[in-house]
């Protein structure tokens, strides 16, 4: 069966909860996705609003607090926030691509060639211990241990090489402070679980952004072994073909959308992993390229009308005002601007409640920079 770009869009949207926000608990949400991108503070709480019906994000914070939600490094060597059990069982698949990256010639010009992998994890291990550590306190372990060599280059390999997590304050609602890093298992207080098979963290993938290829898999994940995992689900998946004939995997039970159903204007934030999880992004991003992560960075975020990527947005803040500034990439309809402006309004509701508001919407193309 053959699947248009639309069944597709819609498939997505509708797995995401992003069709209709759902009513689901943080955890539940983080568990059914599969995670949500938290490179920085924000991002999983916009995810979280933009998917959830009455989201309160102190829900979030406690959770950090209490340890039901924790912050890791996971797919594609990016914070992703999780469930504790989740964090145990997907880093061990995660952890040997990310060990590989400090003693590559590129990484910091070559910074940790000639040291022993072995060695410097061991010292890592011992530094970090079984207590929490500021990155500066990791640093300055490093000058020590490692006089000749960067001191950031180190830390940075410790952070790929021991399965480490970012615990509070930094991820509570409006806490962007400085990161402090924990081993995973003695902050979890459990072992990892290395008996969690790949197939079935895939199944999962498949339930929050499929029908996909094995690209797509593994652009999700950077892992490699996609074909063989999928194989060894047998009959649990189901094969579609896209417009172009490429072999398209689906959990066998998933259901696709009707690619009739409508799409609610969605304001996400950067990072999203709607965005970010398939190599071929031409089921919510019209031309398929992916969105600039240089934008990203500059916390420039990405708006879907009728589901797919239509405008960029983002906030400026001073003492007392919160503007929210968009830049279509086209021109709306009347009832398109309305809708996008709605939902804008809402947005700063939530992410500014005791500031004046306003919502620019620009000419398609136009800077946001005020």
């Amino acid at each position: 069966m053959k699947l248009s770009r639309q069944v597709l869009n819609r498939t997505l949207l509708a797995r995401q909860h992003l069709l209709a926000r759902a009513t689901l608990t943080a955890p539940q949400l983080c568990a059914q996705l599969v995670g949500l991108q938290a490179q920085d503070m924000l991002p999983p709480f916009v995810a979280l609003w933009s998917r959830t019906t009455d989201f309160d994000p102190a829900t979030v914070s406690a959770a950090l607090d209490d340890r039901s939600l924790v912050r890791i490094t996971l797919m594609r060597g990016t914070i992703h926030l999780v469930t504790p059990v989740d964090a145990l069982r997907i880093a061990p698949h995660i952890q040997p691509e990310l060990e590989k990256i400090p003693f590559r010639k590129g990484f910091n010009y070559g910074a940790m060639v000639g040291l022993d992998p072995e060695e410097v994890r061991a010292h890592g291990e011992k530094v970090l211990g079984d207590e929490p550590m500021s990155a500066a306190d990791l640093r300055a372990h490093a000058a020590a241990l490692y006089p000749g060599r960067d001191p950031g280059a180190v830390l940075q390999t410790w952070l790929y090489q021991l399965p480490v997590l970012q615990t509070p304050p930094r991820g509570r609602w409006g806490d962007s402070s400085r990161p402090v890093w924990s081993r995973a298992e003695p902050w979890l207080g459990a072992p990892l679980d290395h008996g969690y098979p790949l197939e079935e963290l895939l199944l999962r993938y498949l339930r929050a952004f499929g029908p996909a290829t094995t690209m797509d898999m593994q652009t999700w994940s950077k892992l490699t072994g996609m074909k063989p995992a999928v194989a060894r689900l047998g009959d649990r998946v189901r094969t579609y073909t896209d417009d172009r004939g490429r072999t398209l995997y689906d959990a066998a039970d998933a259901e696709l959308a009707d690619p009739g159903l409508p799409a609610p204007v969605r304001l996400l934030s950067w990072y999203d992993n709607a965005l970010l999880s398939h190599q071929d992004r031409t089921r919510i991003i019209p031309d398929g390229a992916a969105p600039p992560l240089q934008a990203f960075a500059a916390q420039v975020s990405s708006i879907l009308v009728d589901g797919y990527l239509s405008g960029i947005y983002k906030t400026f803040t001073t003492p007392g005002t919160a503007r929210l500034r968009i830049s279509p990439r086209a021109v709306w309809s009347p009832r398109q601007h309305a809708d996008v402006e709605a939902e804008a309004h809402a947005l700063l509701e939530f992410l500014e409640p005791d500031r004046t508001h306003s919502v620019e919407i620009l000419a398609p193309g136009a800077n946001l920079k005020p």
